[in-house]
């Protein structure tokens, strides 16, 4: 078609396939026209248009582009292909500063985007960049690394939309109410939040159950019952309630690392205060929620908050949270089937470096944590746990009005996988990404 032929038509028609669309009516698709970035029509509308370029599934399935909802993509850059979960030795995991110049830190974000791309990953949440880790050991999580974000995004160099939430404490520890309240009113750097959105703040409110410092009610097999990582204030519980309270009546975005059920009790219990508070851009939610109760999953609910959780991550931890936990309180950890039958806002995520990218691995670990709750692995269970790295990844953005599903109207990011993932009695890893497109451009193709 000539130049002149083209016209309105689009820039983009993708067919000749399943398009799982994740719409509200889950329906079926058999082509999708792009335009300017987003999707303007679907099956026979799409398939009349007159279009620049055509991509042929040949059988192939699309479904919307993948959305990893907590990955530290700085960190994952600077230290692949070395996973905390994998098979490096102790001796051999990288250690000390990872990256210490711009260009350094720039390698580090365009090496993480190149593999998401090839995992057919197009949005991520980047937890926790800010002052509170200016003197962090690794390098990937402070100002300098924000500013580098800001550099390549404003240089229209991404190939991911990131979400991001700052981080006035450190990685996995402390942080104080002074440096927390200065930090949290310090502007923040103008973005596209289309491709840059920076949500919220990322808070840690104790460790992990395999270590017995995640903060419980019941105490560990060794008495003891973990404890808030917030200082400052009358207390570390006072010093927590303000940091959210302050993040609040500023409208922000409020992500809570909370593994104890006593830590989640109290998030639940500032959220559930009258406030009078603007509301945020996206909802708040609980990272991680290994041992969240099914009173605090539907309080959660119906306040329109969630949890970012990792199925991978259990499964590497279960025998070592054995010891602390006990075999009675292990069985009811990491609650993924009742998240998804109570319909809270739940993801799926895998916390990269900690665990694999790698998705496809993070739901067959899903399928996993479910079938030993007594769910059926059928094409139902499989698009709720597809709707938790898309539509529901879109709505802990505050996204889900154009990203996450594929509508007419919304941006065109589609991960094509060689078969169908919704087909039962197969691994979601045996799916292999065959290509990746961000905003209507390949980023990814395989040969």
């Amino acid at each position: 078609m000539s130049e002149d032929s083209y016209g309105d038509g689009a820039d983009l028609i993708i067919r000749g396939g399943r398009v799982h669309t994740f719409d509200s009516a889950d329906a079926l698709a058999s082509a999708v026209a792009v335009r300017g970035g987003r999707i303007v029509a679907t099956d026979a509308d799409a398939e009349a248009m007159g279009a620049r370029e055509t991509i042929e599934l040949d059988g192939r399935t699309a479904i919307p582009g993948i959305n990893d909802a907590h990955l530290h993509a700085a960190w994952l850059g600077a230290r692949w292909p070395h996973l905390f979960f994998s098979d490096t030795p102790p001796e051999q995991q990288p250690s000390g500063r990872l990256v210490s110049t711009a260009a350094e830190r720039r390698a580090a974000l365009q090496q993480a985007w190149r593999l998401l791309a090839e995992l057919g990953i197009t949005s991520y949440t980047e937890p926790g960049i800010g002052p509170g880790e200016d003197g962090g050991e690794t390098g990937c999580f402070g100002t300098d690394m924000l500013s580098t974000y800001i550099d390549l995004h404003r240089a229209g160099a991404q190939t991911s939309r990131v979400t991001m939430l700052r981080l006035f404490g450190t990685i996995d520890g402390e942080s104080r109410l002074d440096d927390f309240e200065r930090g949290i009113r310090t502007p923040v750097p103008a973005t596209d939040p289309g491709w840059l959105a920076i949500t919220g703040v990322k808070i840690f409110a104790d460790g992990i159950p395999p270590m017995a410092t995640a903060w419980v009610d019941e105490p560990y097999t060794d008495g003891t019952t973990g404890g808030l990582l917030t200082r400052g204030g009358h207390d570390p519980l006072s010093a927590f309630q303000r940091m959210l309270e302050l993040a609040a009546s500023l409208g922000l975005q409020i992500a809570v690392h909370a593994t104890g059920d006593r830590s989640i009790t109290e998030f639940v219990r500032v959220l559930e205060r009258p406030s009078g508070h603007p509301a945020p851009p996206a909802p708040h939610y609980v990272v991680h929620g290994d041992l969240a109760t099914v009173e605090q999953i539907e309080r959660m609910r119906r306040l329109g908050a969630g949890f970012a959780v990792q199925p991978l991550i259990a499964a590497h931890t279960h025998n070592w949270a054995r010891a602390q936990l006990g075999a009675e309180r292990l069985a009811t950890a990491w609650p993924l089937a009742e998240m998804l039958a109570s319909g809270v806002l739940t993801t799926i995520t895998s916390d990269a470096p900690i665990a694999t990218p790698d998705w496809r691995r993070g739901l067959d670990a899903s399928l996993d944590l479910l079938a030993a709750a007594g769910t059926p692995d059928d094409a139902r269970t499989r698009r709720a746990l597809l709707r938790t790295m898309t539509v529901e990844a879109a709505r802990q953005d505050g996204a889900l009005t154009w990203k996450g599903s594929l509508e007419t109207g919304k941006v065109a990011d589609l991960t094509i996988l060689d078969e169908d993932p919704l087909e039962p009695g197969r691994a979601f890893s045996s799916a292999e990404v065959a290509r990746t497109i961000v905003d209507g451009r390949t980023v990814f193709v395989r040969d």
